[in-house]
């Protein structure tokens, strides 16, 4: 599978919105663990996606997709969400890494995650933080990528069946 990583304007974040939509409805089908339970409406992903909009055209969000690169089909994103504050200029968060179910255990998430690191060095963000549900595999996604377990918090996040899950946080330096 041939993927092209890139990081869309807000327009083409406009004009994208449909398989953006699609992905995220996927994702969230599959049991990931990005903030919302299943079903995810239309609606709900759609104004999700307009607020990472938002965040692009605003320069506090990057957001990074990855495309099949012969039918220019969304297959996964991930976004750099830049700390506000001024002692904060130097970190970033990962946020909302997905990559469709089809096109998983094919390199997408690891590629998409280098995108991001390489982007978050080019802007001076150094210090990466994200979280994720233990036990998931993308625990072992980010430790092949040398993140680090930062602690634990029991009973964090909630599954559309209603139990309660533990999220890991993860960090990482880069280097300068």
């Amino acid at each position: 599978m041939s993927i092209v990583i890139s990081t869309p304007a807000p327009e083409q974040i406009e004009e994208a919105l449909p398989q953006l939509i699609t992905l995220f409805q996927d994702a969230i089908a599959s049991g990931a663990a990005l903030g919302f339970v299943p079903p995810l409406s239309t609606e709900e992903a759609s104004s999700f996606w307009q607020r990472v909009q938002e965040g692009v055209r605003a320069g506090t969000v990057a957001l990074f997709v990855a495309y099949h690169g012969s039918s220019q089909e969304i297959v996964g994103t991930v976004q750099l969400v830049l700390a506000p504050q001024s002692n904060g200029s130097h970190r970033a968060d990962v946020a909302k890494m997905m990559v469709h179910r089809k096109a998983r255990r094919l390199g997408i998430g690891r590629e998409l995650l280098r995108a991001l690191e390489a982007k978050a060095a080019e802007l001076g963000r150094t210090t990466l933080v994200l979280d994720t549900r233990q036990g998931d595999a993308a625990e072992l996604l980010y430790q092949s990528l040398d993140y680090q377990v930062a602690g634990a918090i029991p009973k964090y996040a909630q599954s559309g069946d209603g139990t309660l899950h533990t999220t890991v946080i993860y960090y990482k330096v880069l280097n300068a």
